[in-house]
């Protein structure tokens, strides 16, 4: 089985946009008389024979849009999955089995199950490292097959050394694979780094309404990318992790304004974190001084937990739920998932910050701590 798709035409100067410009200009139909702006959906289980696609399973034309305009943005040539989790799932089954991963002990809690659960099969062994600590993470590298990073980690918001942490891994002969869900190709691309394969949850930032659930991995435009691209394209083929033709069509609208929504929610998350860590009930505050995730940990007469439940739930605006980089701002105390790390205070409370109006944002936030007491 091969991947096969058909490809959309991309602008021949599209390396020289903005990446403002490429949310909004990849990704589209050729500009012929009376043609559609927007590509269109493409409902199919089958394909009449010799054409670039031979079955569903395989690909689907209203998924390479989304894909090429995603690539685009950070560098790479992009897979989409039907959710981020199997895109995850994807990268790890590069790891041989009895390898080695090198990952964040706080990070995702779907990849800490995972790997917790692989390691105690006996799939793979796992390094939990402090991303925020270089030397540790060097010194857990020899003899890693795989270093799994995150920057900003979530929900702690730890920024690693993405440049010095991938030439250090490849010099042990590691791959580098960093999930840019939370700093978005227009904050961070990591494949300039150096990283081999870049994870996103195109469920969050990228589609940005809080309505479809879809993944992706991304690999560098070379031969060695290609290579990678091709082993992660016939584990979504056979593992059958495929999106849906509308999930993908809704995902490519809503990355047309992902710079307008970036821009604004990273305005509020930092306005915000500038207020809350003056705020007598909150006793930290964990913002690493961009992106547009905001974690506070909730000062309390014990642990705090009770004052973070309440804290949460006490909300108008904002929308206690788990999930993040929608439009609407979301906030959640993180320990109440199963599977979260230990590594995460109890009394955490993980913030999502939206595009709504700052002020109204901080209203919210106060009345909800006032009413703690």
């Amino acid at each position: 089985m091969t991947d096969q798709r058909p490809s959309s035409p991309t602008p021949a100067h599209a390396h020289e946009l903005s990446p403002r410009t490429q949310v909004v200009a990849a990704g589209r139909p050729p500009r012929e008389p009376g043609a559609s702006l927007n590509p269109p959906v493409t409902f199919t289980s089958t394909y009449v024979a010799d054409g670039p696609i031979n079955y569903a399973r395989v690909g689907n034309p209203t998924w390479t849009p989304f894909e090429e305009a995603v690539g685009g943005l950070e560098g790479g040539e992009a897979l989409l999955y039907s959710s981020g989790m199997a895109a995850v799932a994807a990268v790890l089954a590069l790891v041989p089995v009895g390898g080695v991963v090198v990952a964040p002990a706080a990070a995702y809690n779907g990849v800490v199950v995972s790997l917790t659960e692989a390691a105690g099969a006996g799939r793979l062994e796992v390094r939990w490292v402090d991303v925020g600590d270089t030397a540790g993470v060097r010194a857990a590298l020899p003899g890693a097959d795989l270093l799994w990073l995150e920057s900003p980690t979530n929900p702690l918001l730890d920024v690693a050394d993405l440049a010095g942490l991938t030439a250090a891994a490849h010099e042990v002969g590691a791959l580098v694979a960093v999930d840019n869900t939370f700093a978005t190709p227009l904050l961070q691309r990591p494949l300039e780094d150096g990283a081999d394969v870049v994870v996103h949850s195109a469920t969050k930032y990228l589609s940005g309404h809080s309505d479809v659930v879809l993944g992706l991995a991304v690999t560098a435009a070379d031969d060695r990318g290609r290579d990678l691209r091709a082993r992660l394209a016939r584990h979504r083929t056979l593992g059958g992790a495929i999106a849906g033709p509308m999930e993908a069509w809704l995902a490519l609208r809503g990355l047309r304004t992902l710079s307008l929504r970036v821009e604004r929610a990273c305005d509020n998350a930092a306005e915000l974190a500038r207020r809350l860590a003056d705020h007598p009930r909150i006793s930290r505050v964990r913002y690493p001084g961009w992106g547009a995730i905001v974690s506070v940990e909730v000062a309390g007469a014990t642990d705090g937990v009770e004052e973070a439940e309440a804290l949460a739930a006490g909300t108008l605006i904002w929308s206690n739920s788990t999930s993040l980089g929608g439009v609407e701002s979301q906030l959640e105390r993180r320990r109440r998932q199963p599977g979260e790390p230990e590594a995460v205070p109890v009394n955490l409370v993980r913030m999502s910050v939206g595009v709504e109006d700052v002020d109204d944002l901080w209203r919210d936030l106060e009345q909800s701590l006032a009413a703690l007491g």
